[in-house]
């Protein structure tokens, strides 16, 4: 499995951004697609999680700003921002793991840049 995120920009605290993640290869129709980012000095932390069933967690820092959707027939996977804060600075990177195997990928990282 192959992942390409996109979606990152400068953008001004206040604002949103859309970031997405395109998924290609053998893509198991048991699986979860996340979304991670890590801030600059920081380890990387997991922002948002969508199942393929459509189960969903957020981490608190992001819970009703952030939204997680995906499609599965065109195994795409989008993480809408709204509200952004300088905090949310950082590389974002989507994540792809296999359930039905210990299969799991990363994506090449995109960045988002938060002014204040």
């Amino acid at each position: 499995v192959q992942l390409q995120a996109s979606g990152g920009d400068l953008v001004q605290a206040g604002g949103s951004l859309r970031l997405s993640c395109a998924a290609s290869g053998s893509i198991s129709s048991n699986n979860a697609m996340h979304w991670y980012r890590q801030a600059p000095g920081k380890q990387r932390e997991l922002v948002a999680a969508m199942s393929s069933g459509g189960i969903t967690n957020y981490a608190d820092s992001v819970k009703g700003r952030f939204t997680i959707s995906r499609d599965n027939a065109k195994n795409a996977v989008w993480l809408q921002m709204n509200s952004l804060k300088p905090e949310d600075t950082g590389v974002y990177y989507c994540y792809y793991r296999d359930w039905s195997s210990t299969y799991d990928t990363w994506g090449q990282g995109t960045l988002v840049t938060v002014s204040s």
